[in-house]
């Protein structure tokens, strides 16, 4: 049981629990790894982010507290300090606490200010990675991130900064992604998506190719295809909203062909 009294922060030697971040990947539990699996099969604690879904929490087992401590952008949320505090209550209580984060910890999961707070207390902490978004995605269309034809790489950036914090560079990032052939995958810029447009249009075409993916890896995946002066009225006009990520980039323009489909269109993901 999660006492409420302040934990105090003991020598790693007094410390019996432990703390595992686990990448619950973009939702579908066949995409788990086989350490992620065994991590939520033994936890006794499991902290749940909003995005993960209800058959990844039913691999717990039933002895387990379940507590839900979501982050969701535009949306009350669960203080990260309180989330960090609780993590560490468990672990000095005894408990195999399982931190359980949608995609990949370490990508835009704050598992980096997660494992810091805990190896700082004294706390035994161990990541599992998981399928991020940005991966999940462009696979299910068929799309690769990286193509010799058209990008020698790939840019993972978040489009949500802190409070007060500044803003990407998007002309920087078009300019860079075009002279250096990226492909770049944007988490939550839904909200910011026509700034973050007229930003990308200072450096890469207007006839850019662009997908947004709703719900990737989900049977209600949906996603839209674009050119990037397009972005923002699409996403206004199919209703497509968070969680999503939007891919800019060459590796785009094989995917009306792929699926026979116009160069703008909206498909829903068949359900499993």
């Amino acid at each position: 049981m999660l006492s409420t009294a302040q934990p105090h922060h003991p020598h790693p030697t007094d410390t019996h629990g432990r703390c595992t971040l686990v990448g619950a990947g973009p939702g579908d539990p066949e995409l788990l790894t086989l350490k992620a699996v065994r991590a939520i099969e033994s936890a006794t604690v499991l902290l749940v982010d909003d995005l993960v879904s209800e058959a990844i929490i039913a691999l717990a087992p039933r002895s387990a507290r379940v507590v839900r401590v979501g982050k969701r952008g535009g949306c009350k949320s669960t203080p990260q300090a309180f989330i960090e505090t609780l993590m560490l209550m468990a672990v000095h209580e005894g408990e195999h606490v399982v931190r359980l984060k949608g995609g990949d910890p370490f990508i835009f999961g704050r598992g980096g200010e997660e494992a810091e707070h805990l190896r700082a207390a004294g706390a035994a902490v161990e990541v599992v990675n998981g399928i991020t978004a940005g991966l999940a995605g462009p696979t299910a269309l068929g799309v690769p991130l990286t193509h010799r034809d058209h990008a020698q790489g790939v840019l993972f950036i978040t489009g949500h900064v802190r409070p007060g914090g500044p803003c990407p560079d998007w002309a920087l990032l078009a300019h860079t992604a075009q002279q250096a052939r990226l492909t770049l995958v944007i988490y939550m810029g839904m909200s910011g998506a026509r700034p973050l447009q007229e930003g990308l249009l200072q450096g890469l075409s207007a006839d850019t190719p662009v997908a947004v993916i709703q719900h990737a890896s989900l049977p209600q995946q949906r996603h839209a295809t674009a050119t990037l002066d397009q972005l923002a009225d699409t996403i206004a006009h199919e209703g497509l909203g968070s969680p999503s990520v939007i891919v800019v980039g060459e590796v785009l323009r094989g995917l009306a062909a792929l699926h026979g489909q116009s160069a703008r269109n909206l498909t829903r993901h068949p359900a499993a």
